[in-house]
């Protein structure tokens, strides 16, 4: 099949490019550069200029193409708020191209997005939490809408994805323990996140998006919860700084805007998904991964 790829150039999209044509499907990469189409080329894809601000453009890769996985996001989280709002209006448009069809539009989301009992592990059919309480949310809830209008759409949350140059949020944790000079996590640090390998999520793409089964939510879950202390203690390690315990109240001053999520215990179960889907990943861990972090 042709596929439409939006972030086909990202940490997670250039793996999952790679990952559809190696099984034989055709891609169409969204990009708004030339070293970026250059990229998409070198691996074998359709390179199609444009950006998630031009709705023209997801709708024209969309029409083009027998299937939509999307997967671009703007990261800037001084304006987490307004992106998740630019998201919600993304997911729309590409819903708009493929309504009335069978063609099958994945969504992204994060399994935090679950509704949960605190402390059990989220799991693909718990309800979707409001984006009133996590703007992150109104990703599903255009998949929601989407579905609505007629739209094969599913959705694939994602947990900390990783190898040794990338770690989720745990990358930016990083980046502020080299700014700060000591690695920090809060209270007991025994709150856990969930992680796959970034290889195995790519290939949970392609075996959703060849599935194409209509109001489904996937969990690309390799490792269902890894304590945030064991985490930075690694790479305390690895980075030759100090490790230590903040209370909350210090959170901010120690990881900014990470501090709003470095508290919570966010452990999450792929148990469906692997059912469904034959999926069985067999990726590094995230610890692993983190003792070969890349220093330099």
């Amino acid at each position: 099949m042709r596929v439409f790829v939006t972030g086909a150039t990202g940490f997670i999209g250039s793996a999952v490019v790679k990952e559809l044509i190696a099984a034989g499907h055709q891609v169409l990469g969204l990009c708004r550069s030339d070293d970026k189409a250059a990229a998409l080329a070198a691996a074998g894809a359709e390179a199609l200029r444009g950006s998630i601000e031009d709705e023209d453009s997801l709708k024209a890769g969309a029409a083009r193409s027998d299937g939509v996985i999307h997967l671009a996001f703007n990261h800037d989280f001084s304006k987490f708020v307004a992106n998740c709002e630019d998201d919600r209006r993304v997911v729309k448009a590409l819903g708009s191209a493929l309504a009335g069809s069978e063609r099958p539009l994945i969504v992204t989301s994060g399994t935090g997005m679950a509704n949960t009992v605190p402390g059990e592990p989220a799991t693909e059919d718990n309800a979707t939490i409001s984006s009133e309480m996590i703007p992150r949310a109104a990703s599903e809830e255009a998949a929601a809408a989407a579905a609505a209008d007629g739209v094969n759409v599913s959705v694939m949350r994602l947990p900390q994805v990783h190898d040794t140059t990338r770690q989720g949020l745990v990358t930016y944790a990083i980046a502020m323990a080299r700014e700060k000079g000591v690695c920090v996590y809060i209270g007991d640090g025994r709150n856990r996140w969930p992680a796959a390998h970034v290889l195995d999520v790519a290939r949970l793409y392609r075996l959703a998006i060849e599935k194409a089964e209509r109001g489904a939510k996937y969990h690309a879950v390799a490792e269902e919860g890894v304590a945030i202390r064991d985490m930075i203690e690694v790479v305390g390690r690895r980075l030759s700084l100090p490790v230590k315990s903040i209370a909350p109240e210090e959170a901010q001053a120690y990881l900014g805007w990470l501090a709003i999520f470095a508290s919570h215990d966010l452990p999450a179960s792929s148990a469906q998904t692997r059912k469904k889907l034959g999926w069985h990943p067999t990726g590094p861990t995230m610890l692993a991964d983190l003792e070969r972090l890349q220093v330099s």
